[in-house]
């Protein structure tokens, strides 16, 4: 019997052994000094204590980052945070310092640390680049991961073109995106402008980091995390699972037709490079090649489309179109989710308080982000933005880059009220009728799009 137990007790202690050689994390910081990191942009101070990596604001300094001086692809990476109340940070990865990009500023992929009321931490950032990728404006549940006065658990898993986080073993993000497959890791001192929050720290400790063996180590995925997409014109799995399906396959008109034709316009809009480009005219509405509607119409769905304006430019994503109406001049008649240069165009200040400016249910609703003061989150003119719409019988949604920016009833007495004060009080049943078409508008102004994408209810 007592041969038994040591025998069965040298198993245990063997399989543990082979376990913990199986395990393959690595310490990325040694709690003893900065040999394999570089200080990059700004100036705050890093400092090492009891084991901690320690960064203090600092008043007239731009972002500053702890790198590593090694670059990593594929990874899972955890480390432990505790961060002052009203001080920003995050932890870079796959991120780069280029002489010709923007004179060596850092720029990638950055898991949000802060303790604002938007409750944002856990959210992956694109640095100096393409800003939110996934705001947790999608993920209701992952903003309330992250504790503010206490130490918080973070975990980061980046394999192949999927990104995923979790705060305190509860998912925060769920991210496809393919910009950058290779960088270094971070810690980030955030910029400050206040007095108040100079002094303030952020600390790190516990930082491992595994790049082997990754596949049978990630963590199982929280089903109510919703993923967000960035490959153009690309479907992922988890689309295909949810009934997604391209309404344009970046190649070909095939699907789409002129709104007042029965075939695609053969001038005003050209395909190149994966984007399908309303052509520059007159800047006058439907005057070049015309709007182009869907084939297939379209009830209750969750339409995504991306967008690219120039500068000035006006446009519109249009829903619920009834191609019949409106056979003269000017574009066809449905919902619009409005697309806009709003600093140079001058239709963003006609309307109604702004009810013209993009993401606009327009000449209705004005676009604004309830869900934090910072704006609504647009990108900018000659970069590439997401529209979403979704609708759930007369329940609307408008989401300008992933953050909800309009939201109504059609068929409300609140909404009948805005169309009967609108320029749309002519048409009967505005808004309101069953089911219809998804239009592209040709406005006169250049502005592409690509990875649009539908699903039904």
């Amino acid at each position: 019997m007592k041969k038994a137990s040591n025998l069965l007790l040298s198993i245990i202690l063997f399989t543990g052994i082979s376990l913990s050689a199986q395990d393959n994390w690595e310490m990325l910081f040694n709690g003893k000094d900065l040999k394999n990191f570089e200080q990059l942009n700004g100036n705050a101070k890093y400092q090492i204590k009891d084991g901690q990596l320690i960064g203090t604001s600092k008043l007239g300094t731009p972002n500053s980052f702890m790198a590593t001086k090694k670059t990593y692809g594929d990874f899972i990476l955890e480390f432990d945070v505790f961060v002052e109340n009203g001080l920003n940070s995050g932890v870079q990865f796959r991120s780069l310092s280029l002489p010709d990009y923007n004179n060596g500023r850092v720029h990638g992929y950055q898991c949000e640390i802060e303790t604002s009321s938007r409750k944002w931490a856990g959210g992956v950032y694109d640095e100096a680049r393409n800003g939110w990728l996934y705001p947790l404006s999608r993920n209701p549940k992952g903003r309330n991961a992250f504790v503010p006065g206490q130490w918080n658990h973070y975990r980061i898993e980046a394999i192949g073109n999927t990104i995923r986080t979790w705060v305190n073993d509860t998912q925060c993000a769920n991210l496809v995106d393919d910009t950058t497959d290779k960088g270094f890791i971070a810690f980030q001192v955030h910029s400050i402008r206040d007095e108040s929050l100079e002094g303030k720290i952020v600390k790190w400790k516990n930082i491992k980091i595994k790049t082997t063996a990754l596949e049978n180590s990630r963590k199982g995925v929280d089903p109510d995390v919703p993923e967000i997409s960035y490959l153009a014109n690309q479907l992922t799995d988890n689309d295909k699972r949810k009934g997604w399906r391209l309404l344009w396959d970046g190649q070909t008109t095939n699907g789409w037709r002129g709104a007042k034709l029965d075939k695609f316009p053969e001038k005003g809009w050209e395909i190149k490079d994966g984007a399908l480009t309303v052509l520059s005219s007159d800047g006058a509405e439907s005057r070049n090649g015309g709007d182009i509607v869907t084939e297939d119409s379209f009830k209750d769905f969750e339409l995504s489309v991306d967008f690219k304006i120039s500068e000035g430019a006006n446009s519109g994503i249009k829903y619920f179109v009834d191609s019949e109406l409106n056979k003269g001049e000017g574009s066809a008649i449905g919902m619009e989710f409005q697309v806009l240069d709003d600093k140079a165009h001058p239709d963003a200040k006609q309307g109604k308080n702004g009810n013209r400016t993009v993401g606009s249910l327009y000449d209705l609703i004005r676009a604004e982000n309830a869900d934090s003061s910072r704006g609504k989150n647009f990108k900018g003119v000659g970069k590439w933005n997401n529209a979403r719409i979704v609708v759930k019988g007369g329940h609307v949604e408008h989401w300008l880059n992933q953050i909800k920016v309009v939201e109504f009833d059609r068929f409300s007495q609140m909404f009948k009220a805005l169309v009967e004060k609108s320029k749309y009080e002519k048409w009967d049943n505005f808004g309101r009728i069953p089911e219809g078409l998804i239009l592209l508008q040709d406005h006169g102004d250049e502005v592409s799009f690509r990875s649009i994408k539908i699903r039904e209810f």
